[in-house]
């Protein structure tokens, strides 16, 4: 009797928990109103067959509850029983599916009228294309892809000279106008998704997927990666603003195209070349490092890196520890770089440096077969040959002197280094940096990074 009673109460609270629960579909901003549809149908054939099978189950254990006079009938089939529920199972089934199939041949039919928009997704991170003028996006190849192209646009393409480069997480579009989403991916799955919009689609790397939708709301909608795509799939968020066709118009003219980034790298090296001469006298006139006064070599460096540590030192994110005394030299001289665009020139400039042979200390020698080893664990972000990683944001640690790098892997295992909130890459550092249990392991791990060529 009291297990009869709790099914009851379960059921119950159940219907109230879904009719009364706050947390329900957001309003919807897109044309997509028959998914929504087609879930609560969904709801209803499952929230209906749950009710009956718990109340049959509540009445079986209170109607067969046990009886010492009575004796259970052992009867294996019923095939009448086994007919109806055949039968009411498939029309439960028929019932979910087939709105789904009408809504999906919509979903997977674009107007004709739809404009595109290319989302590409890479660990932890949204990009946009949009087609220029012609009204068509370039190539992409994937060997194209660097830091000068990070959308990998063939440059001999005529088509995507005038593509619309937009590499902010934030994607504005025209209001009652349908759109096709080209989604790609760069390194691992990801997944797009607009709540609002009620559309969601895989990122599958190699490939190419798609969706599409009719904002039919103004405001400020947010991006979500739905697949758990690494340690910061957390943090990979944009957002999609829905304004009016001249609003949109005005804040589309202010985006760069292909072209116009093209020329603007060569500007920005330029600038760069220009504020480097206050670095020269550590870093060396060639980028190549002072490893007597532990300055490290920069040339060839991977320029998101090498952005991102100039704004921690001129943000005090970097170089703020006591212990950190080389990195408190570099506060005053990063500080010297006037604004945002300063810091982006002189980052451009030495990523355009060739690499350069430096002369690595030998205090510190260790057994190059066992760093080989080690070294797996580094290889993920960092690359097989120490390159660096584009797409990781790892910087390049072939053709650098190992001293540094020594002295960089025990300041973020003495907590030295990367423990400010800000220094997202840093905390992850941390975890890594403490694989290497011993100061022998680190000699080891440097001795093999000792051993691989810088390359471009």
């Amino acid at each position: 009797m009291v297990i009869a009673v709790v099914i009851l109460l379960l059921v119950i609270s159940s219907l109230l928990f879904h009719f009364f629960s706050p947390w329900w579909f957001t309003p919807i901003a897109s044309n997509w109103t028959a998914i929504d549809q087609t879930i609560n149908i969904t709801f209803w054939v499952t929230g209906v067959v749950f009710v009956a099978v718990n109340l049959f189950l509540a009445y079986v254990v209170y109607r067969f509850r046990y009886n010492k006079k009575r004796k259970a009938d052992y009867d294996p089939e019923n095939r009448k029983l086994e007919g109806w529920l055949t039968v009411l199972t498939s029309i439960g089934i028929i019932a979910m599916l087939t709105p789904g199939l009408f809504v999906w041949a919509d979903f997977v039919n674009v107007p004709a009228d739809a404009s595109e928009v290319e989302v590409v997704g890479q660990q932890w991170h949204w990009s946009f294309r949009l087609p220029g003028e012609d009204g068509k996006l370039g190539r992409t190849a994937i060997p194209l892809i660097n830091q000068n192209n990070p959308f990998g646009i063939d440059p001999e393409d005529p088509h995507g000279q005038d593509d619309v480069l937009i590499n902010s997480n934030e994607l504005h579009l025209p209001i009652e106008h349908p759109v096709k989403v080209l989604l790609r991916s760069k390194d691992v799955l990801h997944n797009f998704t607009v709540p609002q919009f009620r559309v969601k689609m895989d990122l599958v790397p190699g490939t190419q997927s798609y969706l599409w939708f009719t904002p039919t709301l103004l405001g400020r909608f947010e991006i979500l990666c739905l697949e758990l795509c690494g340690i910061a799939h957390y943090t990979m968020r944009g957002h999609v603003v829905v304004e009016s066709e001249r609003d949109y118009q005005t804040w589309l003219n202010q985006q760069p195209t292909f072209s116009q980034s093209l020329a603007r790298i060569s500007r920005e090296i330029s600038a760069g070349q220009q504020m480097y001469t206050t670095c020269i006298a550590c870093h060396g006139a060639n980028g190549e490092g002072n490893s007597t006064i532990g300055a490290p070599a920069l040339a060839g460096q991977e320029r998101d890196y090498l952005n991102r540590q100039l704004h921690y030192f001129r943000n005090n994110i970097r170089g703020g520890s006591d212990d950190d005394i080389y990195g408190r030299q570099m506060l005053p001289f990063a500080a010297m770089l006037a604004d945002d665009t300063a810091v982006a020139n002189i980052s451009r400039y030495l990523n355009s440096l060739p690499p350069v042979t430096v002369t690595q200390s030998t205090e510190h020698r260790g057994n190059v077969s066992v760093g080989r080893e080690l070294y797996q664990n580094c290889a993920v972000c960092h690359g097989e040959l120490a390159q660096g990683n584009y797409a990781q944001k790892a910087p390049k640690l072939a053709g650098q002197h190992t001293g540094y790098l020594k002295r960089q892997l025990e300041n973020y295992q003495r907590g030295i280094r990367g423990t400010h909130p800000q220094d997202m890459y840093g905390s992850q550092m941390i975890l890594m940096s403490k694989l290497l249990h011993d100061d022998r392991a680190i000699d080891d791990v440097l001795a093999y990074i000792a051993i691989l060529q810088p390359v471009k």
